[in-house]
């Protein structure tokens, strides 16, 4: 019998990030890793999964949507909902995910993916790192970062105007340091400027894997 692909998994990797910030460079670094697949974006597919499992935990602290602890009737509008527990859904949640969109392969020791898009939604980018760090196993996080003058000028950001991007820029990586803060032991920052000068850069990445 096959072992499940979430037993198997020694740790998972996310790499949080913006577009055009060199993030594909660091995808194809970590790949060529023996036991490495950090698969591309996903269009942010986690979205929708952490907002069922925020929403149903907020429901259970706030006790406003159901009677916490008692059981309900057939004749209750809200028949049944008592007995639904987040910690489930989230863990069963994070094993649908990586099983249909991860797809560790039989040699895959560790896991993830890269994101351009978790700052687009900033109520929902603590509760997606939490989920991520609660549910995949031994979740880390490589927050990766570029200077904003070239960011401005890469890609379809340079259709846009460039204070309305630094601005974006400046929100996104606000959320990624105050992570960072609250949690340092599973979080590494890594900046697009200092690893393209040479392979020292990388130093600091290899001792944190």
């Amino acid at each position: 019998m096959m072992m499940d692909p979430f037993e198997r998994i020694e740790s998972t990797l996310f790499v949080v990030t913006y577009g055009r910030s060199g993030s594909t460079l660091l995808q194809n670094l970590l790949n060529a890793l023996p036991g490495y697949m950090l698969r591309g974006e996903n269009a942010n597919l986690l979205r929708g999964l952490v907002q069922s499992w925020q929403g149903l935990r907020q429901s259970e602290q706030g006790a406003n949507m159901r009677l916490v602890g008692q059981p309900s009737g057939p004749h209750q509008p809200w028949y049944g909902y008592e007995a639904i527990e987040a910690d489930q859904l989230g863990r069963d949640l994070a094993q649908v995910f990586m099983r249909t969109v991860l797809r560790p392969e039989a040699d895959t020791r560790v896991i993830g993916f890269k994101e351009i898009r978790w700052h687009e939604d900033p109520a929902l980018f603590a509760p997606t790192l939490e989920f991520l760090q609660r549910y995949m196993p031994r979740a880390r996080f490589i927050f990766n970062t570029r200077d904003h003058a070239e960011v401005c000028r890469s890609g379809w950001w340079k259709t846009m105007d460039p204070a309305v991007v630094r601005q974006q820029l400046e929100q996104a990586e606000a959320l990624y340091a105050s992570w960072q803060v609250a949690h340092p032991e599973s979080c590494l920052a890594l900046h697009y400027n200092d690893y393209i000068r040479g392979p020292e850069a990388w130093r600091g990445l290899f001792d944190f894997l």
